[in-house]
């Protein structure tokens, strides 16, 4: 047996970003919902972020984004509404082996191409 990766897969290294809710976060969270998921929806839309939610407990939530580093993939959220209104807090970012087919990474926008160059 082998190490070896088959042809027709490959792990592209992504970025796990976990960001703990505080506990005020249910009370504040109802007014900054849309402006936060816009965000997150164009991110997705841009390729940045693969996957994002929440524990439905309101624990952590989750974003796999594309990032050429932890820092970099944390900056992304410095600024969201979530942060900056108390939702979130002790953001932490890991990095994280995604497997996918090569023709998952062969469709760039420009903005995932940038990334991508990045790292």
């Amino acid at each position: 047996m082998t190490n070896e990766i088959p042809d027709d897969i490959t792990v592209e290294t992504v970025w796990m970003v976990e960001a703990r809710y505080t506990p005020e976060a249910a009370e504040r969270r109802p007014a900054l919902r849309p402006v936060h998921l816009a965000r997150i929806a164009a991110l997705r839309d841009e390729g940045v972020i693969v996957e994002a939610g929440g524990h439905t407990d309101l624990s952590t939530a989750l974003l796999m984004v594309r990032a050429a580093s932890a820092e970099a993939a944390l900056d992304l959220f410095v600024d969201d509404v979530y942060t900056t209104g108390g939702v979130w807090t002790d953001l932490r970012a890991k990095a994280y082996g995604r497997v996918v087919r090569p023709a998952e990474l062969e469709d760039r926008s420009p903005r995932r191409e940038a990334v991508a160059t990045a790292s």
